[in-house]
């Protein structure tokens, strides 16, 4: 048995990999599904696609790796978190669309119970915001607004997940109905303290307890797959939400280790150790994963716009005719030239989280030219990922050593090597940049005996390249003050949500 099968279930793909023992990417396939969006700030997936198109794609890596299900040693999942999804128990069928992280349905509701003053034992219990983003608020609309759904939940008959448990769930025919502590982590019902769902919590969202899975360690043996559908009686033997799966694979394992995952926006996770540390700067407090080792934790913080930024300046602004272009562009001047962007289109994310504040150009002058505005949109990137660094350090009291890299735009050294700038702090590029699937092979892996210890898989672990900081600080505290005086004139630009 010479490989693991990773199933990387993503908001917009479904991907599977194959993984040998050094770590190494042995095959991949990927196919795209549908998003559903019925309304305004409503988004919706059909879970019956997110199953066809991971078993699909799970059945095909093998063909294209040359692999027979008897090489597996066991499967890894990891998955787009928060999306929620109720099935009817008897029949296996969604009782509705899944009701997607995005989605921002329930947030009247939300902001009723922190009116209500409902926010700090929510906080203090779970870590996290009261928030719209995560599971507790869309079961409770599944429930209220599906007819039948509530006589349903009380008798039995419905189970929620998220979408590890859903596949969890058909790649057993029904027999396994858990999650790991990752993902209950983020549904606002998880105590992370207790490592239990929260009775106090379940009665403020109205969820009845008999619809939710059982939570197991990140790295266990759940369960055998249905030899009907292709890949043998292999064991699913990993599960973790996706950035707690790309911390892992990133093999930051020691407190102060962080890593970026630089997409459309930037998943940030700093290691805190095997106790959970309290954000005083508005930072999610999460599981990191469960190992033989026990719990460990982590602070969280998202940036909402990342490689976004680059994909307005192509497709809004037609200054660069594909993302890559933005690298050579920027590189045509020394800076920015004075010229600062604040990428609020949506608002900004973490520390600040500010829904009202909007984009803002800065600075523009005669002299400004395309290449100036490029280096700003790269140095906007590293300068919000450097506030919720600095958040972070504020909050754990943990040096960043280095920064690990991953994502679609880690690809871009002149961002890399500005990211280190601002956080005078090393970031690193690892050799495998598949993180997040990575991370569910490795738990699987450790799981059933595939690799000894984390200890072996720490050993394998290699860096592409390293990116050493290379400013002042007075020239770093310099670009730290005209952004911050750009974030103050585009804060709260717009004073309410337009009808």
């Amino acid at each position: 048995m010479a490989y693991l099968l990773a199933l990387d279930q993503g908001t917009t793909s479904s991907r599977a990999l194959l993984f040998d023992r050094r770590g190494a990417v042995h095959a991949v396939a990927q196919r795209e599904f549908p998003q559903i969006f019925p309304r305004p700030g409503w988004v919706e997936h059909d879970p019956l696609e997110i199953w066809a198109s991971q078993i699909g794609v799970a059945v095909e890596v093998l063909g294209r790796g040359g692999v027979t299900r008897q090489d597996l040693a066991a499967v890894g999942i990891t998955n787009q978190r928060e999306t929620t999804l109720v099935w009817d128990r008897r029949s296996g069928q969604p009782i509705a669309n899944a009701i997607v992280w995005q989605d921002r349905r329930t947030a009247g509701f939300c902001e009723q119970l922190k009116a209500d003053g409902a926010e700090p034992l929510v906080q203090e219990r779970t870590g996290l915001v009261l928030d719209a983003y995560f599971s507790a608020s869309k079961i409770r609309w599944l429930l209220d607004h599906v007819p039948g759904a509530r006589a349903l939940a009380g008798a039995g008959h419905l189970a929620f997940g998220t979408v590890d448990a859903w596949l969890l769930w058909n790649l057993t025919d029904g027999r396994c109905h858990e999650t790991d502590v990752t993902n209950a982590a983020r549904t606002l019902l998880f105590n992370i303290h207790t490592r239990d769902w929260d009775e106090d919590l379940l009665r403020l969202f109205d969820v009845p307890a008999g619809m939710l899975p059982a939570v197991r360690p990140s790295s266990h043996r759940f369960a055998r797959i249905s030899t009907t559908l292709g890949l043998g009686d292999v064991e699913v033997a990993g599960m973790a939400g996706d950035q707690q799966a790309a911390l892992f694979g990133q093999r930051c394992a020691t407190p102060g280790l962080a890593k970026t995952t630089y997409g459309t926006g930037c998943f940030l996770l700093q290691h805190t150790g095997a106790e959970p540390v309290a954000s005083r700067h508005r930072l999610l407090t999460t599981i990191a994963w469960e190992t033989p080792r026990g719990v460990e934790y982590a602070v969280e913080g998202s940036v909402f716009i990342g490689g976004a930024v680059v994909q307005w300046l192509r497709d809004g602004l037609g200054l660069i005719r594909t993302a890559a272009d933005i690298e050579p562009l920027a590189r045509q001047v020394p800076d920015s030239g004075g010229v600062v962007f604040v990428p609020a289109f949506s608002g900004l994310g973490a520390p600040h989280w500010d829904p009202y504040a909007r984009g803002l150009l800065a600075g523009i002058t005669r002299g400004t030219t395309a290449a100036h505005i490029g280096r700003a949109a790269l140095e906007a990137i590293a300068l919000q990922v450097a506030d919720v660094i600095d958040a972070m350090r504020a909050d754990t009291g943990l040096a960043v050593a280095e920064m690990r890299a991953d994502g679609g735009a880690s690809v871009n050294d002149l961002l890399l090597q500005i990211q280190a700038d601002l956080l005078g702090a090393p970031v690193v590029r690892p050799a495998v940049t598949e993180t997040t699937a990575l991370g569910a092979a490795y738990l699987a892996g450790l799981a059933v005996g595939f690799w000894n210890d984390e200890r072996e898989i720490d050993a394998q672990w290699q860096i592409a390249r390293r990116f050493e900081p290379g400013l002042t600080a007075s020239q770093v505290n310099s670009l730290k003050a005209r952004w911050r005086e750009a974030l103050a004139r585009a804060g709260r630009w717009q004073s309410a949500d337009p009808d």
